[in-house]
């Protein structure tokens, strides 16, 4: 299964590297299934020929940009095969890993990750990305799977309890960790996308960065209770200390104005941090209690089935 959103001059390219592979395999049958995002620049032209030409090509076209979290979790539970590999259209992830992943699959694992060792990234942003991991590790209920991207094998057996979740804003690589199934990881080095431009930027890392955070932990909640304690009881020590240097030095010690404006932009920004913290928890709920569609389908290529919206 392949995500893909204005990736018209990589569709192709990675369609031929997984058709080779398997060709290699022999013994496998599959299906590619790809999910367009309402791309604007002829991804969908591409994925209709190759559609045209291999039957075991079917292509999902969604009415509008439903996000890079609602689109690939939709197209994921409308596979029907015995096991599915999810696999980004950007190339930087290696079809090439599938037959380890297969290997892995065939000896007992239910889910088999692709974990990234190395990045020819940028190495800032993998720097960034390996604290987060580490951080979301430490807050979560759960050990996380570190350096994955969803890459990698996912059983019929994981995808039957996915559907009974009716989580419409999901994030994807905590559920593993949630769920329980054997996993297993496999570490590879990313490439570097080799044509087109990321559509990940500061917002949407932000975006999964919080989400992995909100819905696996409920530790920044109990911080902000914590934190308001301390400062309370800082606030109270250092009023009770300032009114006995006050009633000792009356003459000497001059009330001051800059104590009390550090000390209200000090609180303020306390408040004002926790309140977003709150926010973000109450957004959570209420994407939950919409119960929106994960996407709408405009149209489905090579599918037996004539239900888009199911």
């Amino acid at each position: 299964m392949t995500p893909c959103y204005n990736e018209a001059l990589n569709v192709e390219v990675l369609y031929e590297r997984v058709r080779a592979v398997f060709e290699r395999l022999g013994q496998n049958s599959y299906e590619h299934v790809f999910i367009d995002n309402a791309s604007t620049d002829g991804t969908v032209d591409r994925l209709r020929s190759l559609a045209s030409r291999d039957k075991r090509v079917k292509v999902i076209v969604n009415t509008r940009n439903f996000g890079h979290i609602r689109s690939p979790y939709h197209a994921l539970l409308q596979c029907k095969g015995d096991a599915v590999i999810v696999l980004a259209s950007d190339l930087q992830d290696p079809p090439e890993l599938i037959p380890e992943f297969l290997k892995k699959w065939k000896a007992g694992y239910r889910v088999v990750l692709g974990v990234k060792a190395t990045s020819e990234d940028s190495a800032i942003m993998f720097a960034i990305r390996k604290l987060y991991y580490a951080l979301i590790d430490r807050l979560s209920d759960e050990p996380q799977v570190r350096d994955s991207t969803g890459f990698g094998l996912y059983d019929r057996s994981f995808l039957e309890v996915l559907r009974t979740l009716d989580d419409p804003y999901p994030y994807f690589r905590g559920i593993v960790a949630e769920l329980g199934f054997s996993y297993v990881t496999v570490p590879y080095a990313q490439q570097r996308r080799a044509q087109g431009v990321t559509k990940n930027n500061w917002y949407t890392l932000y975006d999964i960065g919080i989400q992995g955070i909100m819905n696996h932990s409920k530790i920044p909640l109990r911080i902000a209770t914590m934190l308001g304690l301390v400062s309370a009881a800082l606030s109270l020590v250092a009023a009770g200390g300032y009114l006995v240097m006050k009633l000792v030095f009356w003459s000497d010690l001059p009330i001051g104005i800059a104590p009390m404006i550090i000390g209200m932009f000090f609180l303020a920004s306390v408040q004002l941090l926790f309140l977003g913290v709150l926010g973000e928890y109450v957004g959570s709920i209420y994407t939950q209690v919409r119960n929106r569609p994960l996407v709408v389908e405009r149209e489905r290529i090579n599918f037996d089935d004539d239900n888009p919206n199911r």
